[in-house]
């Protein structure tokens, strides 16, 4: 296909062209991969850099205590890694007996965190450079110290409000009482020493050795469940990504525990209509676009858990029956019922990196609501993250709460292929705006011809549990009331961060295309 190389939206980007490329959420994280593909490395080593990068760089939206997943075309096949941790065996839905929802803060929030695993067997299998060299640019900036990015230090000024009750992350994350302002200089010393652990013995001291005692020990003593046993159980597992196909390309997601499979269901749906018959930005392209949004979240939402205790074969909410029966159920006149409750939360940092040899990794990882639980191993710098705010307690779901399982995650790697080869390495992060947006991108390059850093700037939509909308400042004023005159319940002024962050790169004939979005402080770059 040829897109347009128009750029009709307000922005403060323009795509990076080049037959390198790294495209991330902090500037410093992206200039951390691009080190290592100037080293030899490869596109692996590259958004593993970015990635160590980013926990010191970023840490507002992940850590060292994170989960991770990743989609990479190797030049040949396509490889999925699902890297999210399980639950402390310990946790039952007595052990939250009495509780009305799942916690948001504290020890019984903390799952295993998979992050480190998925650094090391991205190495393992298809890293050039050394495991150690990776850490290189994280651990520098953690020990002598980094000038601190303005949007990461706006959102940093409005995590310290979340954590009033927990002393080590303000030791460690808000020394002097206070958050870093833009520009100053913050340092971390104690990450700089994990770090450097961890890089050293590839990651076994963070589940077998002398880190994973001392997170295991910081639980005994806080109250927490966690336990060696549940971080030793911890492994990355690579799995067969989902996929639909959509105008001729097909998009692939991780299967769940993730919420990818929404943009499945969603563009499985909108196959059904003649998006591009609508205007771009008009009130029947994106009505059509929340009704299939709406329809997919409401079996997501009823079905999605770890894959082990799903009730059905992820693979049975895409069936072509299933998918034309909610498109015969949307109505171009009005709006059909919102998709019901829904997990909560989110904060979260996506990369992608391309190398000239023609591989592409899509990565993401996560501490879920901004630096995670609020508990921090003292001395570690370790946030850990809330990934078990992600759990019902409803009992029957499939999501409910039990030792040794998965929760629904919101963070999912997006990739697209065409004719059986890389296409597009891209991520949206932002809780459920992430499916939400990799439908948008999907629609606008795909119905739209828009290049990628046009459909990373254009205003987007959001469409919450409830069925409210969310419509970004850039839509024309006619939009809103043309869907709220189709029942539609619209508000104009979300604030920015709700929808989302999203990095793209596009295979050209020679080289790639990379985007970054304005609505972070990170950029593309390349040579």
């Amino acid at each position: 296909m040829t897109f347009s190389w128009d750029f009709p939206y307000p922005s403060r980007r323009m795509p990076v062209l080049a037959r390198n490329a790294v495209a991330t959420s902090q500037p410093l994280a992206a200039q951390a991969g691009l080190r290592m593909l100037l080293a030899g490395g490869n596109a692996v080593d590259a958004a593993l850099a970015a990635a160590i990068a980013l926990t010191v760089v970023e840490p507002t939206s992940n850590g060292i205590g994170s989960d991770a997943f990743a989609i990479l075309w190797d030049g040949n096949a396509l490889h999925g890694l699902n890297s999210s941790g399980r639950s402390p065996q310990a946790w039952s839905p007595q052990h939250f007996a009495g509780r009305p929802a799942m916690p948001a803060l504290g020890w019984d929030t903390v799952t295993v965190p998979g992050a480190v695993a998925a650094w090391a067997a991205l190495s393992d299998r298809f890293g050039k450079r050394p495991f150690a060299e990776l850490f290189q640019p994280a651990i520098a900036y953690a020990r002598g110290g980094f000038p601190v990015s303005p949007i990461t230090a706006r959102r940093w000024q409005q995590a310290q409000a979340l954590y009033p009750h927990f002393a080590e992350i303000n030791r460690t994350f808000f020394p002097g009482g206070r958050a870093p302002q833009p520009g100053e200089l913050f340092r971390c010393p104690a990450q700089a020493d994990t770090l450097a652990e961890i890089a050293a013995s590839r990651g076994e001291s963070f589940y077998r050795g002398p880190i994973a005692r001392r997170m295991a020990a910081c639980a005994a003593a806080e109250g927490g469940a966690l336990t060696l046993d549940d971080l030793a159980r911890h492994a990355a597992d690579w799995v067969e990504p989902l996929a639909v196909e959509y105008r001729g390309v097909t998009l692939h997601e991780i299967p769940p525990n993730g919420q990818g499979i929404a943009a499945l269901i969603a563009l499985g749906v909108l196959r059904h209509f003649d998006l591009e018959r609508f205007p771009v930005d008009s009130v029947d392209s994106i009505h059509l676009q929340i009704e299939a949004m709406k329809s997919a979240f409401a079996d997501v939402f009823r079905q999605v858990a770890d894959i082990d205790h799903m009730p059905m074969p992820p693979g049975d909410l895409l069936r072509a029956d299933a998918l034309a029966t909610r498109a015969a159920a949307i109505r171009m006149d009005r709006t059909a019922a919102p998709p019901g409750p829904s997990p909560s939360g989110g904060g979260t940092v996506f990369l992608t990196a391309a190398d000239e040899s023609g591989m592409m990794v899509s990565f993401i990882q996560s501490n879920y609501m901004g630096f995670g639980s609020g508990v921090v191993v003292p001395g570690t710098g370790i946030a850990l993250q809330n990934r078990g705010l992600g759990f019902v307690l409803e009992n029957g779901h499939p999501n409910c709460v039990a030792g040794g399982k998965r929760p629904f995650h919101t963070i999912i790697p997006g990739f697209v292929t065409r004719d059986g080869r890389a296409l597009m390495s891209f991520g949206v992060m932002g809780a459920h705006m992430q499916p939400q947006g990799h439908v948008q991108m999907m629609t606008r390059i795909f119905d739209y011809g828009q290049n990628p850093q046009t459909a990373c700037d254009a205003p987007r939509w959001h469409v919450s549990a409830d069925g409210s909308v969310q419509l970004e400042a850039g839509f024309a004023p006619a939009v809103a009331e043309g869907l709220r005159r189709r029942g539609h319940s619209v508000t104009t002024d979300a604030p920015e961060s709700l929808f989302g962050g999203g990095q793209l790169i596009w295979r050209l004939a020679d080289g790639y295309a990379a985007a970054s979005d304005r609505r972070k402080d990170g950029q593309a770059v390349g040579f």
